[in-house]
């Protein structure tokens, strides 16, 4: 056909979904133990961060499940150590860096 395809908006639209689906971003899952009381608060605090994609609040060991994503590795551990860690109530974490 003579269509041309580079005006179309939707073809390049579709090129940047599939180009982001491509890249893996690096993520972390973060495991927090909470003071008693403070779970709800953290909660609230981390779906303001920016990097924190899911939040799950836990029975076990730990209190909080935060998944955290960004462009780099460097910038999840930066989330991680001066965000999360910093946040009042937070007694501990463990971190699990996803391998891809």
């Amino acid at each position: 056909s003579d269509r041309d395809w580079s005006s179309d908006v939707c073809s390049s639209d579709l090129f940047l979904y599939l180009i982001h689906i491509l890249l893996v971003m690096p993520k972390a899952f973060v495991l927090m133990n909470a003071e008693l009381g403070s779970e709800d608060s953290i909660v609230s605090e981390l779906k303001s961060i920016d990097g924190v994609k899911e939040i799950y609040q836990v029975y076990g060991v730990y209190d909080i499940v935060a998944q955290v994503e960004s462009e780099t590795m460097e910038k999840v551990k930066e989330t991680i150590t001066w965000k999360l860690r910093k946040l009042n109530g937070v007694k501990s974490t463990l971190t699990m860096i996803v391998m891809e």
